[in-house]
């Protein structure tokens, strides 16, 4: 094995090692546009991550992200708990959403 063979191998383990440590699960949830006026959603769960609103049945979710897109919007946490209990209330309102993931 040669010097450069050598410290390519020993640089994919310390990455590796890096990133095993700073890993976290992460649970994502897509709530899909249709007949219901989604429009809104996607801003009072921006108040909700800030604490600015409460959601009945959730818990405050802090690390909450939010992506929108065309067709649906995203939602992730680390926080598998407040995703689920999130599902629920937005499932119980109407909309339909892919489940947790």
């Amino acid at each position: 094995m040669s010097e450069k063979e050598n410290k390519i191998i020993m640089t994919k383990r310390i990455a590796r090692r890096w990133v095993m440590k700073h890993i976290k699960p992460e649970y994502r949830l897509i709530v899909y546009y249709g007949a219901k006026e989604v429009n809104r959603v996607p801003s009072l769960l921006r108040s909700f991550r800030d604490s600015k609103v409460v959601l009945s049945g959730v818990p405050p979710i802090s690390d909450l992200g939010l992506s929108e897109r065309f067709d649906c919007f995203e939602i992730w946490s680390e926080n598998k708990e407040g995703i689920i209990a999130l599902d629920k209330w937005l499932s119980d309102r109407g909309f339909e959403t892919s489940g947790v993931w």
